[in-house]
């Protein structure tokens, strides 16, 4: 096109206090930035470690209609945000992130038992440990643990996700609370996608759960920071009770 040949002639003889600014090739990208990066690469459901195939209960939730339109999965998936994770894994999560950022081994190695011992159910625990293994496989795959976490690793079998994702912030240099963050966000992306599934809700309304819900995430993430060791909890009778029924339910999509 003769236009497109002008405009082109232009530019290449545009003089350089003229051209558009740009940045540096080298250097462009600040520490910061890459660990908003490597956040976003963890929390993202493209991780390959399958737990987009876990419900938590929300499918047996659907099954007995105590969900069953966007408002009540938005109080379901609410409710167990900030009476469950907030106390209860987020907390734990917080102490494992501080724990690997120390190196403080023996702590790590106790708040992956802890909660690993929580899981009500066989499908709850079944979930921690196959997520959190397949996380720490990629990790080593990825050459992102040093030798002596590679070495601490048959202590902590099997591995739960909390402690897993803890060892991969630390590995990508990613602040505790960031990263925090990026697991409470990750949880919930996780169950909304489950809900769209299985309500079923369109995208739109999925997109308007995230935004109600994700406002409540800074909440959580600093109620889980100010959480002291003897206010740890993960009771939830409700949640166990539709995590322990979705086990013999007929017809499923997800593995909890």
């Amino acid at each position: 096109m003769p236009g497109s040949f002008t405009i082109l002639q232009r530019a290449i003889a545009m003089p350089a206090d003229l051209a558009p600014a740009r940045p540096h090739a080298q250097g462009a990208m600040s520490s910061s930035d890459l660990s908003l990066v490597r956040l976003l690469q963890l929390a993202s459901p493209t991780l390959p470690i399958g737990a987009y195939s876990y419900s938590q209960g929300l499918e047996w939730a659907v099954e007995s209609s105590a969900v069953r339109d966007a408002a009540s999965a938005q109080a379901w998936i609410g409710d167990v945000l900030e009476l469950v994770m907030a106390a209860g894994e987020a907390a734990i999560t917080w102490r494992l992130l501080a724990a690997a950022g120390s190196g403080d081994r023996a702590t790590f190695v106790q708040w992956n038992a802890w909660f690993r011992a929580s899981r009500e159910t066989a499908e709850l625990r079944a979930e921690t440990e196959q997520t959190g293994g397949s996380l720490s496989k990629l990790l080593q795959d990825l050459a992102l643990l040093d030798a002596r976490t590679i070495e601490s690793l048959p202590s902590l079998a099997p591995i739960t996700l909390p402690a897993a994702y803890a060892l991969a912030a630390r590995a990508f240099a990613v602040s505790a609370e960031a990263a925090l963050t990026g697991y409470v966000w990750s949880w919930l992306e996780n169950q909304v996608l489950a809900a769209i599934k299985l309500v079923p809700l369109g995208q739109v309304a999925g997109q308007r759960l995230l935004i109600a819900l994700g406002e409540r995430i800074p909440s959580v993430v600093a109620s889980a920071i100010a959480t002291d060791d003897a206010d740890l909890s993960t009771f939830a009778p409700g949640l166990c009770l539709a995590s322990m029924r979705h086990e013999t339910q007929y017809s499923r999509l997800f593995r909890s």
